[in-house]
């Protein structure tokens, strides 16, 4: 089956499509990746965006509006990963969408907002389309998140030591994978939400993030700002847990620069890039990992991860390019993979990952041109992920 995977992070800076041959080969889910196209939202788009989210006041029509434009900013690259990487011959899409809130409150998630209308994504590709693929997790009791651990499980099971792997998008995750027992993830805090979120604000506008770190580069980390940043209790809850920018966002920052008095702006960036990296380390560290696989737009940045170097110290560092997934696209080739189990009537989520009842099988579909088939029953679940490379 030729699937395309698409996907905008907590950054909100643009849209990835990843498309791949999938094969369910017994128990194993075999992937072949075809590419990744990416385009950035029309700045208008994310401007309206940027604005509507917490702690921002918004309207339904303004929610209704961006469910639109996002869904058509998806059904446009969509289109153009068919033409480029599918030949036209795509049978699936598995669209994330944008996601706007994450209702987070006392340990629970109980609520998840992700927009981009699908029948534009339909409309636009004559595919079925799978969306909406966190909710069914929430109401199941689980936190909607990390939804990438479960093809981090099927990928990375068997490898040596205790593995973790992390994804750096607005928010950073992990999935900790050892041995046979239970997989466990969780969102470990910021990784690019708090960064952007400064780089913004201290250059009123004129960057959206800081390009190669270079702000943090020429900055020293302002303690007193740190550890007042690392008394944020998240860190302390126990897993599974999750967040968002509903919590780590320019106004959150302000407050803490508000209680430690005037810190450059370079020195601002390198302390808010020093506490994704500790955050994180501290929390690979918590659940003893041997070996870490870096993905997302956070990898881009080698302030950021030079810094994690340091704090990992001995724990070997990777990327998810040395296993033949590339970092930029991983998690839409993740929600590809996801389409395609709930195409067949698979469940895509862990329970010991996401807190959640009972696994479940994911989103709701929007039929294509050719209307809708229903997976045969009884086939077993996949037990493991393997990259084909061509």
């Amino acid at each position: 089956m030729r699937v395309i995977g698409l996907m905008s992070g907590t950054s909100h800076d643009a849209v990835d499509a990843a498309a791949a041959d999938l094969v369910l080969d017994g128990d194993t889910v075999v992937l072949a990746p075809l590419g990744l196209v990416s385009e950035a939202y029309p700045e208008a788009l994310r401007s309206a965006l940027s604005a509507a989210l917490p702690p921002a006041a918004t309207t339904m029509r303004e929610v209704c509006a961006l469910d639109t434009r996002i869904g058509q900013a998806f059904a446009a690259l969509a289109a153009r990963a068919d033409r480029e990487l599918c030949e036209g011959r795509t049978d699936l899409i598995g669209s994330h969408g944008q996601t706007v809130y994450h209702w987070a409150e006392g340990g629970r998630v109980h609520g998840t907002l992700q927009l981009g209308q699908p029948a534009w994504i339909a409309e636009a590709t004559g595919c079925p389309v799978v969306s909406d693929l966190r909710t069914r997790d929430v109401a199941a009791g689980g936190q909607g998140a990390p939804l990438v651990s479960l093809v981090d499980a099927l990928w990375l099971r068997g490898r040596p030591g205790v593995c973790a792997a992390l994804n750096l998008g607005g928010i950073a995750n992990i999935t900790v994978i050892a041995g046979a027992g239970d997989p466990l993830a969780f969102d470990t805090g910021p990784a690019n939400a708090l960064i952007d979120a400064a780089a913004s604000d201290l250059t009123g506008g004129k960057l959206d993030h800081d390009a190669d770190g270079a702000m943090a580069a020429r900055g020293t980390v302002h303690e007193p700002l740190l550890e007042r940043l690392l008394a944020e209790p998240y860190y302390a809850l126990p897993a599974p847990k999750t967040t968002g920018k509903e919590l780590f966002h320019a106004s959150y920052l302000r407050a803490a620069l508000a209680a430690t008095g005037p810190v450059p702006d370079d020195d601002v960036l390198a302390t808010v890039t020093e506490l994704t990296a500790r955050t994180v380390a501290d929390a690979v560290r918590s659940v003893h990992a041997t070996e870490v696989i870096a993905s997302g737009g956070g990898t881009r940045n080698p302030t950021l991860m030079g810094a994690l170097r340091r704090e990992l110290g001995p724990i070997a560092l990777r990327t998810s390019d040395d296993l033949g997934l590339p970092a930029a696209a991983k998690e839409a080739y993740a929600f590809a993979v996801l389409a395609f189990l709930t195409a067949h009537g698979l469940a895509g989520t862990v329970p010991s990952c996401t807190g959640a009842r009972h696994a479940s099988v994911l989103g709701s579909i929007t039929p294509g041109r050719r209307g809708l088939g229903l997976p045969a029953p009884g086939r077993p679940a996949p037990t493991r992920l393997e990259i084909f490379r061509r």
